[in-house]
């Protein structure tokens, strides 16, 4: 349950964040000073995705994307599969698909409409953060997560985004 709520929590302030981008038009494009800040928050978030500051990095970067109209972090549910019971982290990994989204955005202007590569950056950053978590507590392991882990080594992650983007994505 919280894991659906959360996903429609994070799918509707994406929604909104596309729509309020869309109306500031008193608001310019980023600046490079703004660039580098959320992508200071978003390095800081990855490193420690529970740690003390996490939750306003993420309030800013996600309000920042919101605001700013020359920057947007596509929405997709790739990882459909997680287990919809009352898992704590359940959030922070989706969190980090954002946010492994975001960074690529901020760091590949030259790729804005690779969403391949946009999504897979997502993907890695769920599993990136799910290893961190993994560090903490490893009893609570994810046989979907720990299988998308496996796809990775194998070199198969990326049919499986494109798959998942294709079943699922609007392009």
């Amino acid at each position: 349950m919280f894991i659906r709520t959360f996903c429609g929590t994070l799918f509707g302030c994406a929604l909104l964040a596309a729509s309020l981008s869309a109306y500031a038009t008193d608001r310019g494009p980023s600046t490079p000073e703004e660039r580098k800040q959320a992508l200071d928050y978003i390095h800081s978030w990855q490193a420690d995705p529970l740690g003390p500051n996490a939750k306003g990095q993420f309030g800013w970067v996600l309000k920042w994307f919101a605001d700013v109209p020359d920057q947007t972090v596509h929405v997709c549910m790739i990882l459909d599969k997680l287990p919809k019971g009352d898992k704590k982290d359940g959030s922070t990994i989706f969190g980090g698909a954002f946010m492994g989204q975001a960074a690529f955005v901020l760091e590949n202007p030259d790729k804005k409409s690779d969403l391949q590569a946009e999504y897979e950056a997502g993907v890695e950053g769920s599993l990136n953060v799910y290893a961190a978590l993994l560090r903490s507590n490893p009893k609570d392991r994810e046989p979907y997560l720990d299988d998308l882990i496996q796809r990775r080594d194998a070199g198969t992650l990326t049919e499986f985004v494109r798959d998942r983007a294709a079943a699922s994505c609007k392009r």
